[in-house]
């Protein structure tokens, strides 16, 4: 479960931004004489497409390092918030860095704080839905990303976060739904065509429902765009060997693993499929 969450996750604060926030603290005598000063540095620019999102690459940090580094800024948020409680802002960044940190239940006390001050906070409502989905709560998450989309319909990270939501509800045997999965993730993929995520998970989530050509051809989709994602060769060589064609299955597993040799699954899925044609 955790594998398949953690491709999601998504919104930015560049690293620089933690050590500009750090540089600013440090420089001055006074926080609340240099507060706007010291904000600046923290902003964060939501429109900034060439940004990466946090969330995308949510995990535990345990690098003593970086841990130092997100420590240091949750004080640096922290001491903002003390002179300014009400700045949603702050509390949405501090939230990001709880986030990296692993610490879910500070990190949606932070979004919920803003959202209560900004209702219409659409990344924060998108962040949080992030969060509810990485700790496995789909409903709340669900009902954030349709927040989220109310307020922006074209967002294709939070229809794709949602469409996860529905999709893993569903595998878990939370009386999701497989075809909102799908339905979410098309309407990603109509506005972002080139949408890996998007494309891999509609594929896996057809593989599930027993649909084998249209996940080939979602996993085809992903293989232009990255011919060398291996994840994508190991998932269309799996939906071949459903299929019954063993030779495509072993084509697909074998350039994988030139690729990745250390993809277990792709081993496991080799070997069984060559025990089957010895047998």
């Amino acid at each position: 479960m955790k594998k398949a969450l953690i491709k999601l996750l998504f919104v930015c604060i560049p690293a620089l931004t933690v050590f500009i926030a750090f540089a600013r603290l440090m420089q001055v005598d006074s926080a609340k004489t240099n507060i706007e000063d010291l904000k600046s540095a923290l902003q964060i620019d939501q429109n900034d497409t060439e940004a990466k999102w946090l969330f995308k690459e949510v995990r535990q940090n345990d690098d003593k390092e970086m841990n130092d580094i997100y420590d240091q800024a949750i004080e640096n948020f922290s001491a903002v918030l003390k002179i300014e409680p009400d700045d949603y802002q702050t509390l949405f960044n501090r939230g990001n860095v709880y986030n990296l940190k692993g610490n879910y239940d500070k990190a949606i006390e932070d979004f919920s704080a803003a959202i209560k001050i900004k209702p219409d906070y659409q990344r924060a409502l998108f962040n949080r839905g992030n969060v509810y989905n990485v700790k496995g709560n789909f409903d709340m998450a669900i009902e954030d990303y349709t927040a989220a989309l109310k307020i922006k319909p074209d967002d294709y990270e939070a229809l794709y976060g949602r469409g996860l939501a529905y999709n893993l509800k569903d595998r878990y045997n939370l009386k999701g739904n497989f075809d909102k999965a799908i339905e979410d993730y098309t309407a990603a993929i109509k506005i972002k065509p080139d949408y890996q995520s998007a494309l891999r998970s509609r594929g896996n989530v057809y593989s599930l429902k027993g649909n084998y050509d249209k996940a080939i051809e979602d996993y085809n989709a992903v293989l232009k765009i990255r011919p060398d994602d291996y994840k994508a060769l190991y998932e269309r060589g799996a939906a071949y060997y459903l299929k019954g064609n063993y030779y495509k299955a072993i084509n697909d597993l074998e350039a994988g693993l030139k690729i990745n040799p250390n993809d277990t699954d792709a081993k496991e899925l080799l070997e069984k499929i060559r025990k089957k044609k010895r047998v």
